[in-house]
């Protein structure tokens, strides 16, 4: 007799859930086109009026916001008490903050580097879709793949 997984349910989530859930947290990855392949770097960010700000130095992501290529943020959570997991992405074009009042309208974003050095570039990214969902994560013991159990089978 073989175990049968549970039925996954996976929820799409609607963009103004989305928002919601991305103004809850602060830490995200973002991917960014490097010449002929893709990158992904941690970022702390905040949500500012549909958009997202995040601070950088000299390097890699400051040179993808200046570049016509798209980028993408993932942020990601878990809420231990119910179980439920949820991811949005925000896919869209990065630019430099870079007018007077711009830059200083994101110092009041209260936006702090984690990591040491100079992080004097402001960036916005400004999306062209957002998308998120949530599921329950399932109890360890309800895990199964069809590999996993042949596997199983066959060593005993």
């Amino acid at each position: 007799m073989m175990n049968k997984p549970a039925a996954a349910h996976t929820e799409e989530l609607p963009v103004h859930e989305c928002w919601a859930l991305l103004r809850g947290v602060s830490v995200g990855r973002l991917a960014v086109w490097v010449t002929d392949h893709p990158d992904i770097f941690p970022i702390n960010f905040t949500v500012d009026h549909g958009t997202i700000v995040f601070r950088t130095g000299e390097g890699t992501k400051l040179a993808a916001a200046q570049r016509d290529t798209p980028v993408a943020l993932e942020a990601d959570g878990v809420d231990p008490a119910s179980g439920v997991a949820w991811s949005v992405v925000v896919k869209g074009s990065a630019a430099l903050i870079s007018s007077t009042q711009d830059v200083l309208d994101s110092y009041s974003l209260m936006l702090f580097p984690w990591h040491s050095g100079h992080k004097n570039a402001f960036v916005r990214i400004v999306p062209t879709l957002v998308t998120g969902r949530k599921f329950k994560v399932i109890d360890p013991a309800q895990w199964w793949t069809p590999q996993a159990n042949a596997t199983h089978a066959s060593a005993e």
